[in-house]
Protein backbone atom coordinates (compact mmCIF):
# COMPACT_ATOMS: atom_id res chain seq x y z
CA UNK A 1 0.00 0.00 0.00
CA UNK A 2 3.02 2.62 0.80
CA UNK A 3 3.96 1.63 -2.72
CA UNK A 4 0.85 2.38 -3.92
CA UNK A 5 0.62 5.86 -2.52
CA UNK A 6 4.05 6.87 -3.63
CA UNK A 7 3.21 6.35 -6.42
CA UNK A 8 0.38 8.18 -6.83
CA UNK A 9 2.03 11.31 -4.89
CA UNK A 10 4.78 10.68 -7.79
CA UNK A 11 2.22 11.22 -10.65
CA UNK A 12 0.73 14.01 -8.89
CA UNK A 13 3.93 15.74 -9.36
CA UNK A 14 4.35 15.20 -12.70
CA UNK A 15 0.75 16.24 -13.42
CA UNK A 16 1.91 19.64 -11.08
CA UNK A 17 4.61 20.04 -13.87
CA UNK A 18 2.68 19.52 -16.80
CA UNK A 19 0.04 21.83 -15.46
CA UNK A 20 2.82 24.56 -15.05
CA UNK A 21 4.43 24.17 -18.62
CA UNK A 22 0.54 24.57 -19.82
CA UNK A 23 -0.10 27.81 -17.87
CA UNK A 24 3.30 29.49 -18.80
CA UNK A 25 2.14 28.27 -22.73
CA UNK A 26 -1.06 29.89 -22.05
CA UNK A 27 0.29 33.43 -20.32
CA UNK A 28 2.68 33.83 -23.47
CA UNK A 29 0.47 33.28 -25.73
CA UNK A 30 -1.50 36.21 -24.93
CA UNK A 31 1.41 37.51 -24.68
CA UNK A 32 2.43 37.19 -27.83
CA UNK A 33 -0.63 38.19 -29.32
CA UNK A 34 -1.17 41.38 -27.62
CA UNK A 35 2.66 42.56 -27.96
CA UNK A 36 2.10 41.25 -31.54
CA UNK A 37 5.49 39.65 -31.20
CA UNK A 38 5.55 36.83 -34.45
CA UNK A 39 8.47 35.24 -32.83
CA UNK A 40 7.16 34.52 -29.53
CA UNK A 41 4.44 33.03 -31.25
CA UNK A 42 6.35 30.55 -33.21
CA UNK A 43 8.33 29.70 -29.91
CA UNK A 44 5.44 28.65 -28.28
CA UNK A 45 4.21 26.67 -30.69
CA UNK A 46 7.44 24.99 -30.60
CA UNK A 47 7.21 24.20 -27.12
CA UNK A 48 3.68 21.72 -27.26
CA UNK A 49 5.80 18.60 -28.14
CA UNK A 50 7.10 19.08 -24.86
CA UNK A 51 3.52 19.07 -22.77
CA UNK A 52 2.24 16.58 -25.45
CA UNK A 53 4.76 14.06 -25.12
CA UNK A 54 4.69 14.55 -20.88
CA UNK A 55 0.90 13.96 -21.80
CA UNK A 56 1.67 10.10 -22.63
CA UNK A 57 4.13 9.53 -19.89
CA UNK A 58 1.24 10.91 -17.42
CA UNK A 59 -1.27 8.60 -19.40
CA UNK A 60 1.41 5.35 -19.36
CA UNK A 61 1.86 5.80 -15.78
CA UNK A 62 -1.89 5.77 -14.57
CA UNK A 63 -2.28 2.70 -16.64
CA UNK A 64 0.93 1.47 -15.14
CA UNK A 65 -0.29 1.26 -11.55
CA UNK A 66 -3.93 0.48 -12.66
CA UNK A 67 -2.34 -2.99 -13.83
CA UNK A 68 0.00 -3.11 -10.86
CA UNK A 69 -1.70 -2.59 -8.14
CA UNK A 70 -5.40 -2.64 -9.04
CA UNK A 71 -6.35 0.44 -6.69
CA UNK A 72 -10.31 0.63 -4.65
CA UNK A 73 -11.49 3.43 -3.25
CA UNK A 74 -9.92 6.40 -3.14
CA UNK A 75 -7.01 5.26 -4.57
CA UNK A 76 -8.91 4.50 -7.52
CA UNK A 77 -10.92 8.02 -7.39
CA UNK A 78 -7.78 9.80 -7.67
CA UNK A 79 -6.40 7.85 -10.83
CA UNK A 80 -9.22 7.93 -12.49
CA UNK A 81 -9.27 11.59 -12.07
CA UNK A 82 -5.74 12.36 -12.72
CA UNK A 83 -6.70 10.55 -16.37
CA UNK A 84 -9.06 13.10 -16.82
CA UNK A 85 -7.18 16.21 -15.88
CA UNK A 86 -4.15 14.54 -17.81
CA UNK A 87 -6.25 14.98 -20.64
CA UNK A 88 -7.58 18.54 -19.89
CA UNK A 89 -4.24 19.77 -19.70
CA UNK A 90 -3.15 18.47 -22.87
CA UNK A 91 -6.09 19.73 -24.40
CA UNK A 92 -5.72 23.60 -22.81
CA UNK A 93 -2.11 23.23 -24.09
CA UNK A 94 -3.24 22.88 -27.72
CA UNK A 95 -5.58 25.73 -27.56
CA UNK A 96 -2.99 27.64 -26.26
CA UNK A 97 -0.99 26.85 -29.34
CA UNK A 98 -3.56 27.65 -31.30
CA UNK A 99 -3.73 31.10 -29.56
CA UNK A 100 -0.26 31.38 -30.30
CA UNK A 101 -0.72 30.00 -33.98
CA UNK A 102 -3.51 33.02 -34.16
CA UNK A 103 -1.05 35.71 -32.97
CA UNK A 104 1.56 34.76 -35.55
CA UNK A 105 -0.51 35.75 -38.30
CA UNK A 106 -2.43 38.51 -36.38
CA UNK A 107 1.26 40.08 -36.03
CA UNK A 108 1.56 40.76 -39.67
CA UNK A 109 -1.45 41.83 -40.73
CA UNK A 110 -3.13 45.77 -40.31
CA UNK A 111 -3.14 46.71 -36.82
CA UNK A 112 -6.62 46.80 -35.68
CA UNK A 113 -8.28 47.50 -32.30
CA UNK A 114 -8.44 44.43 -30.40
CA UNK A 115 -12.29 44.42 -29.51
CA UNK A 116 -12.87 44.69 -25.34
CA UNK A 117 -14.21 41.05 -25.11
CA UNK A 118 -10.91 39.28 -25.81
CA UNK A 119 -8.71 41.16 -22.03
CA UNK A 120 -11.71 40.69 -20.20
CA UNK A 121 -11.91 36.85 -21.25
CA UNK A 122 -8.08 36.80 -20.94
CA UNK A 123 -8.16 37.49 -17.31
CA UNK A 124 -11.01 35.33 -16.52
CA UNK A 125 -9.55 32.46 -18.03
CA UNK A 126 -5.41 33.36 -17.08
CA UNK A 127 -7.32 33.21 -12.99
CA UNK A 128 -9.41 29.79 -13.67
CA UNK A 129 -6.45 28.70 -14.91
CA UNK A 130 -4.56 29.28 -11.94
CA UNK A 131 -7.56 28.57 -9.31
CA UNK A 132 -8.31 25.48 -10.54
CA UNK A 133 -4.54 24.46 -10.61
CA UNK A 134 -3.86 25.63 -7.31
CA UNK A 135 -7.18 23.44 -6.43
CA UNK A 136 -5.25 20.40 -7.52
CA UNK A 137 -2.03 21.41 -5.50
CA UNK A 138 -3.49 22.29 -2.25
CA UNK A 139 -6.93 19.42 -2.84
CA UNK A 140 -9.22 22.62 -2.11
CA UNK A 141 -13.10 21.69 -2.69
CA UNK A 142 -13.65 25.34 -2.29
CA UNK A 143 -11.45 26.87 -4.55
CA UNK A 144 -12.36 24.20 -7.20
CA UNK A 145 -16.39 25.29 -6.77
CA UNK A 146 -15.44 28.94 -7.49
CA UNK A 147 -13.50 27.82 -11.09
CA UNK A 148 -16.85 26.25 -11.99
CA UNK A 149 -18.78 29.25 -10.65
CA UNK A 150 -16.66 31.59 -13.67
CA UNK A 151 -17.42 29.88 -16.69
CA UNK A 152 -21.08 31.21 -17.50
CA UNK A 153 -19.22 34.96 -17.72
CA UNK A 154 -16.75 33.80 -20.02
CA UNK A 155 -19.22 31.83 -22.17
CA UNK A 156 -21.46 35.22 -21.93
CA UNK A 157 -18.51 37.37 -23.55
CA UNK A 158 -18.15 35.06 -26.13
CA UNK A 159 -21.18 35.02 -27.51
CA UNK A 160 -20.79 38.67 -27.44
CA UNK A 161 -17.64 38.59 -29.71
CA UNK A 162 -19.77 37.46 -32.79
CA UNK A 163 -21.98 40.52 -32.81
CA UNK A 164 -18.88 42.56 -32.18
CA UNK A 165 -17.35 40.82 -34.88
CA UNK A 166 -20.01 40.85 -37.35
CA UNK A 167 -20.08 44.51 -37.03
CA UNK A 168 -16.85 44.88 -37.35
CA UNK A 169 -15.98 42.46 -40.71
CA UNK A 170 -19.29 44.90 -42.23
CA UNK A 171 -17.21 48.43 -41.19
CA UNK A 172 -13.42 46.59 -42.01
CA UNK A 173 -14.21 44.77 -45.33
CA UNK A 174 -10.80 44.71 -46.42
CA UNK A 175 -9.80 42.78 -43.23
CA UNK A 176 -12.14 40.05 -42.92
CA UNK A 177 -9.49 37.36 -42.43
CA UNK A 178 -8.14 39.40 -39.75
CA UNK A 179 -10.96 39.69 -37.80
CA UNK A 180 -12.11 36.00 -37.79
CA UNK A 181 -9.09 35.55 -36.52
CA UNK A 182 -9.56 37.25 -33.59
CA UNK A 183 -13.35 35.58 -33.66
CA UNK A 184 -11.14 32.65 -33.40
CA UNK A 185 -9.49 33.62 -30.08
CA UNK A 186 -12.30 34.41 -28.61
CA UNK A 187 -13.41 30.70 -29.27
CA UNK A 188 -10.54 29.07 -27.74
CA UNK A 189 -10.22 30.93 -24.65
CA UNK A 190 -13.72 29.83 -24.20
CA UNK A 191 -13.27 26.42 -24.78
CA UNK A 192 -10.19 27.10 -22.71
CA UNK A 193 -12.53 27.95 -19.64
CA UNK A 194 -14.70 24.83 -20.44
CA UNK A 195 -11.11 22.41 -19.44
CA UNK A 196 -10.58 24.34 -17.06
CA UNK A 197 -14.00 23.83 -15.31
CA UNK A 198 -13.33 20.13 -15.83
CA UNK A 199 -10.29 20.29 -13.85
CA UNK A 200 -12.35 21.99 -11.22
CA UNK A 201 -14.94 19.20 -11.43
CA UNK A 202 -12.45 16.44 -11.49
CA UNK A 203 -10.91 18.33 -8.02
CA UNK A 204 -13.96 18.48 -6.59
CA UNK A 205 -14.76 14.61 -7.15
CA UNK A 206 -11.21 13.72 -5.39
CA UNK A 207 -11.97 16.08 -2.52
CA UNK A 208 -15.33 15.11 -1.61
CA UNK A 209 -15.62 11.66 -3.96
CA UNK A 210 -19.37 13.83 -6.08
CA UNK A 211 -19.28 14.47 -9.64
CA UNK A 212 -20.36 18.17 -9.72
CA UNK A 213 -20.53 17.90 -14.10
CA UNK A 214 -24.72 18.89 -15.23
CA UNK A 215 -25.17 19.44 -11.49
CA UNK A 216 -26.45 23.15 -12.28
CA UNK A 217 -24.01 25.08 -9.65
CA UNK A 218 -25.00 28.23 -8.36
CA UNK A 219 -23.77 30.88 -5.67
Amino acid sequence: MQHLHREIEALKKELIREAGLVETNLNDSIKALTMRDHDMAKEIISRDKIIDELEVEVEEECLKIFALYQPVAIDLRYLIAFLKLNNDLERIGDLATNIAERAASIALKPIVEIPEQIPKMTGLVQKMLKDSLDALVDMDGEKARSVMLQDDEVDSLHHSMYATVGHAIKSDPDNVELWMEIQAVSRYLERIADHCTNIAEDVEYMVHGEIQRHQGLTN
